[in-house]
């Protein structure tokens, strides 16, 4: 990331001289990236192949008012807090959120675990509705507080499970180790999630984010805001029009000019009723 970039991205956060590392700077960029860089699968969804090199995720995601899911959102703020002085690195997981099967799936999430003053925490921006909004410390086994509710991480052998707490139960999100992953890893784990028959992104449209006192979603056709200690705000999408609108609106996203979207929002709103 040369310093140009560097600066425009750390300008998309609200920040213009470069911070000091530290917990309180993971927590400020977390929370800020996860409130401006929405996480979407447009391009899972006209079935597209899904970049992950850093020059194309930098254009993407800070030249063509996009958003991106896992690899790309974690792929970018894990350079961002290198180039920052962070010891940080990429982790992978296996996600598990609405698993029936008990048998483990691939690793297709990636995450960033961060040490400072020779404590470890995860960071993620990028697992969709569910994301944590600041850093959780790897060693606490008790409810960990985030911007945006309660997680916690317990340990199962060698692995760690990420939980959330819903309407007062604790649901699993992912499970992961401590496993170094080189970048073949990731480029692996995208390759399923962008192009494989048994994943479940292609031709699907998801889309979150989460801002100060609100987290916004987008799926199964529906655009749901929700609020602390408010019932959520459930609005269905009639057309590809209505898409379109909030997706410009509410997350901010400057759809592709794909001669296939309207197509597939339509075709995906057909599923979706």
């Amino acid at each position: 990331m040369d310093a140009p970039t560097l600066d425009a991205y750390l300008a998309r956060l609200g920040l213009h001289t470069q911070p000091a590392p530290g917990l309180a700077t993971l927590a400020l960029l977390q929370a800020r990236h996860n409130a401006i860089f929405p996480f979407e699968t447009l391009s899972t969804l006209l079935r597209d192949a899904v970049a992950i090199d850093l020059p194309s995720v930098q254009h993407k995601l800070l030249r063509e008012g996009r958003g991106g899911y896992c690899y790309e959102l974690n792929g970018l703020f894990l350079a961002l807090l290198q180039q920052l002085g962070f010891d940080a690195r990429a982790l992978a997981a296996r996600v598990v959120m609405g698993q029936t099967d008990p048998s483990p799936g691939a690793r297709t999430h990636m995450l960033v675990m961060v040490r400072i003053d020779a404590v470890d925490y995860i960071a993620d921006v990028g697992f969709g509705g569910n994301t944590p909004t600041g850093p959780l410390r790897l060693d606490h086994r008790f409810a960990q507080a985030t911007p945006h509710g309660y997680y916690r991480l317990d340990r199962h052998g060698q692995d760690y499970l990420l939980q959330v707490e819903v309407d007062g139960q604790w649901r699993p999100l992912y499970r992961f180790d401590l496993q170094v992953q080189a970048p073949i890893d990731h480029v692996v784990g995208n390759w399923y999630v962008c192009t494989h028959p048994h994943s479940t992104f292609p031709g699907q449209l998801r889309v979150a984010l989460a801002g100060p006192g609100w987290r916004r979603t987008l799926g199964g056709g529906v655009y749901t805001v929700h609020r602390p200690g408010q019932p959520s705000e459930r609005r269905p999408l009639a057309d590809v029009d209505a898409v379109l609108q909030v997706l410009d609106e509410a997350f901010g996203i400057t759809p592709p000019a794909h001669p296939r979207l309207r197509e597939a929002i339509a075709a995906w709103l057909r599923g979706a009723a």
